[in-house]
């Protein structure tokens, strides 16, 4: 009898209740129990889970890396997919591994590579990879040397952290002065630049921004399963223009990203992104984990979750390649249930941990994220092709 799988998720995103929907889901029809942890007692994926604890606050890495293996040992965790604290716990894979877990999360080298957007495009264009001009700034005097230098050439500066991820700190450069404008409507990215410029002279301390032109769509995010070694198993495009998502294949992103992918050691799921310059796509960031929307490519047939889990288990899924593309398709937030508001405490036990069961039904958030005409368009390509998603 094959045995279930227990998978970990630490302090991870909303839309990752779908990564776990597709692990249950698998076409292998194996037993999943998932466990999670969470800072936010309302996070979705805390009622998403069967099993599920609140995260201690305040913990170094060294000491969360602690908590982690304590985690492991109880709990019989196989596979952890770290999100929280992913540098300082892939450098103790190995005591990981000796406890019985494997770390679905690339080398500790590509983790700290890819940490540095800086560092990053020094080391992608070293491999033939196109980026955008960029320039890193730490003061205002920079800031605005840079911006007049992409003005001079006809682009429009916008500026992010050097580190960090997602759009966290994207703010786009606009010489028009502040006025009633940037108070109508929704909040935008756009900012002043002689706004920032006193920011930064009032600030008494550096900043580190990256500072590029404004890329232009589509955004084509390459989800990629890599592994130990090297070698890719799937790569699929994600595009993004406005509102309207769809798939690609073509080879101008996937090269690419399988360039970085094998080069730098990113196993396990990574996410790469590109958008155009001109007429030309470059790099604009990689993250050395799962993308929230990777379970988009349930459109294309596709379980990438369940293949990245078999491969962390050291059972080689082979090349994957989408039987068929989904068509174009746009995402929506729905109501996703939560726990009551305190998190129970769960049972511990002694030698086996309790079987997987469905998770407890709670108040309704309509506020959450989700995205159920994506889920039925999922389930209806599932029936098509006879795969789950």
């Amino acid at each position: 009898m094959v045995s279930r799988v227990r998978v970990w998720l630490n302090r991870t995103y909303a839309e990752n209740v779908f990564f776990m929907d597709q692990l249950r889901r698998n076409p292998d029809d194996r037993a999943v129990e998932i466990h999670a942890t969470h800072g936010d007692p309302d996070s979705p994926v805390l009622a998403a889970a069967d099993t599920a604890e609140p995260e201690p606050g305040n913990l170094s890495p060294a000491g969360y890396v602690e908590y982690a293996l304590d985690q492991c040992a109880r709990r019989g965790i196989d596979v952890f997919v770290p999100r929280l604290h992913q540098a300082a716990i892939v450098a103790h894979r190995a005591e990981f591994t000796a406890a019985g877990t494997a770390l679905l999360a690339p080398t500790p080298e590509a983790v700290a590579l890819f940490a540095d957007k800086v560092v990053a495009y020094e080391a992608v264009q070293s491999i033939g990879v196109p980026v955008p001009p960029w320039w890193r700034v730490r003061t205002a005097e920079e800031l605005l040397a840079a911006v007049e230098e992409l003005e001079a050439a006809g682009h429009r500066a916008c500026f992010k952290p050097a580190s960090g991820a997602g759009g966290v700190g994207f703010r786009v450069i606009t010489r028009s002065p502040f006025s009633l404008a940037q108070l109508d409507g929704f909040p935008g990215p756009y900012v002043p630049l002689d706004l920032v410029l006193e920011a930064l002279h009032g600030a008494g301390e550096p900043v580190d921004w990256l500072v590029m032109p404004r890329l232009e769509q589509p955004e084509v995010s390459v989800d990629c399963l890599t592994g130990t070694d090297n070698r890719v198993r799937l790569a699929v495009g994600r595009t993004k223009n406005g509102r309207r998502r769809g798939f690609t294949l073509h080879e101008q992103w996937l090269e690419p990203a399988r360039r970085i992918a094998e080069g730098f050691g990113l196993h396990h799921l990574s996410n790469i992104q590109f958008r155009m310059f001109g007429e030309r796509p470059v790099l604009m960031d990689v993250n050395t984990r799962p993308a929230g929307g990777l379970h988009q490519l349930s459109l294309c047939g596709v379980n990438a979750p369940w293949a990245a889990v078999r491969l962390a288990l050291g059972e080689d899924p082979g090349e994957i390649v989408p039987p068929f593309l989904g068509q174009d398709y746009t995402v929506v937030s729905g109501p996703r249930p939560l726990r009551p508001v305190s998190v129970p405490k769960q049972r511990q036990a002694a030698c086996e941990p309790l079987p997987a069961v469905p998770a407890p039904a709670g108040p309704v958030d309509a506020g959450a994220a989700a995205a159920a005409p994506l889920q039925d368009l999922a389930a209806s390509a599932s029936r098509q092709t006879g795969l789950s998603t």
